[in-house]
């Protein structure tokens, strides 16, 4: 039980890391980090699917697909 109390981080805890953060990156940069970090997360989640894709038997594959 105090292990939850000490690291989890209550409302004045996550205003005062996002006026850090606003300090450090300034208001202009926020959204070009937020849109890499959106960015970033869609190319991870298509290479996952693709992954998937490669990783079926090649008789659930597709007509169009070659097994490497």
């Amino acid at each position: 039980m105090i292990h939850n109390l000490l690291f989890s981080p209550g409302p004045t805890e996550i205003i005062i890391i996002l006026l850090v953060i606003l300090l450090l990156f300034g208001g202009r940069k926020i959204p070009e980090l937020m849109r890499g970090l959106g960015k970033g997360m869609k190319e991870f989640k298509n290479a996952q699917k693709e992954d998937d894709q490669d990783d079926r038997p090649s008789e659930t594959k597709p007509a169009g697909e070659k097994k490497e």
